[in-house]
C-alpha cells in the first residue's frame, strides 16, 4: 500500500468532493477514509488514499490536484504518508 494525505480547504462550494474523488478515480487511486466539515461556509476535508495501483506518479498526481484546486477554487495538497506522519511527530 502507498498511502497519501489529501487535505481540501476553501470557500464551500458544490461538488468539490466530487471532482476530486472523479480525479483520484480516474487515475486509479483508492479512497479508503475521508472526513469533511463545513465551518462558517468554509469546506475542510481530510482524504486518506492509496494510490499503489495508480496509473500515474506521484508527483504527477501531486501537480494535477494543485490545477485542480485553482480551477474549484480550493486549496489542495497532498502528501506521502511517510511525510505526514514525520511533520507531525512530537
Amino acid at each position: 500500500m502507498e498511502k497519501i494525505i489529501i487535505t481540501v480547504v476553501g470557500k464551500d462550494t458544490v461538488g468539490i468532493i466530487a471532482k476530486v474523488s472523479t480525479y483520484l478515480a480516474d487515475i486509479g487511486v483508492n479512497i479508503l477514509d475521508i472526513s469533511q466539515t463545513i465551518v462558517s461556509g468554509f469546506f475542510n476535508m481530510i482524504m486518506i488514499a492509496d494510490r499503489a495501483d495508480s496509473s500515474v506518479d506521484f508527483n504527477t498526481c501531486q501537480e494535477a490536484l494543485d490545477k485542480l484546486g485553482e480551477e474549484i477554487g480550493v486549496q489542495i495538497k497532498c502528501q506521502k504518508e511517510e511525510i505526514f506522519d514525520m511533520m507531525h511527530r512530537i
